[in-house]
């Protein structure tokens, strides 16, 4: 199989991908296309149907596809210009290779989450995260394989574990730098922070949001799920868990970046500082791999808001 992290600008190719997203749309003189998003383990690509007379076969979004296209550029990314299309049949490719996978070995990061919930030592924190990670055989099946996001960053099987294990030592060196940290609230709520993102998200093909999550988004989804599970502790104390559950709350920081509280804690500030650190340094490095030899500018990013090029690193 030719994998979109292979392909470059110039080359013909023939190939099955999955079409995770259809649009139809229409040019300036009113001439009709296919807007797609094409994706396989290794990525997504851009790619567009300028004709729909001939050689498009009917398909929907995520059916697999087979395309004869020529790859492109624009705007500092591959683009894909479709010429024929048409639906791959069951036996001529394998799931696997559609859907993207973290790096790291999924188990020992999660290996890892656990050994430091052992850490522990507030046994009300404690206790809630061994109900929701270790008594809740359910959610730590689900939470290896779901996502952090739809497409912004981490968008990929075990995405939300690394990122979650991610922000969750970076508080570790928050709290070791900045000993006014209390600790265990610091670290709960970060192994905590996205819980709600289990239930925005579906799962994979798909990775879209869900009723809930459009209605609700995963913070408040979060925080009310983590009360939820506090009931089933004999005599929580109050004040530690609205403590825990500001700090969800207030994770992204800023009212229009969806937080519907600001930071107000210590704790709650370094998650924030935490998150906002992970998911644009992840951004940063998944535009990097999608465009490996491209020292030029790469366009403006909406998430960092600049735009963007690597160092030179000698070249």
């Amino acid at each position: 199989m030719r994998y979109l992290k292979d392909i470059h600008e110039g080359e013909t190719i023939s190939e099955t991908y999955l079409c995770k997203k259809k649009q139809a749309l229409k040019t300036k003189t009113g001439k009709s296309y296919y807007s797609l998003l094409l994706q396989d383990k290794t990525g997504t690509i851009d790619a567009k149907i300028w004709d729909l007379s001939s050689g498009i076969n009917n398909f929907e979004e995520l059916d697999y596809v087979h395309v004869e296209a020529m790859i492109t550029s624009f705007q500092g990314a591959l683009q894909m210009n479709i010429r024929r299309l048409w639906l791959s049949q069951e036996g001529e490719y394998d799931p696997a290779d559609f859907l993207p996978v973290s790096e790291q070995n999924i188990n020992e990061m999660y290996q890892e989450l656990l050994n430091i919930i052992h850490t522990i030592t507030q046994p009300y924190y404690k206790r809630l995260l061994e109900l929701f990670f270790i008594e809740d055989k359910k959610i730590a099946i689900v939470f290896k394989k779901h996502s952090a996001a739809k497409s912004v960053h981490h968008g990929f099987v075990g995405g939300l574990l690394e990122h979650t294990l991610s922000v969750t030592k970076l508080c570790i060196f928050f709290a070791q730098q900045y000993t006014i940290l209390n600790r265990d609230l610091l670290l709960t709520a970060a192994i905590l922070h996205d819980i709600g993102k289990l239930r925005e998200l579906s799962f994979f093909p798909a990775n879209d949001y869900t009723d809930e999550g459009k209605l609700l988004g995963h913070i408040y989804i979060g925080a009310e799920w983590i009360h939820e599970k506090a009931k089933e502790i004999s005599g929580f104390p109050e004040k530690l868990l609205n403590e825990l559950k500001h700090c969800i709350l207030a994770h992204h920081g800023e009212l229009e970046f969806g937080s519907p509280k600001k930071p107000e804690l210590i704790e709650a500030f370094a998650l924030n500082f935490a998150d906002n650190m992970d998911a644009k340094m992840e951004t940063l490095k998944e535009l990097f791999c999608a465009n490996p030899d491209n020292y030029g500018w790469l366009g403006y990013q909406k998430l960092l808001e600049a735009d963007i090029r690597r160092s030179s690193g000698g070249k």
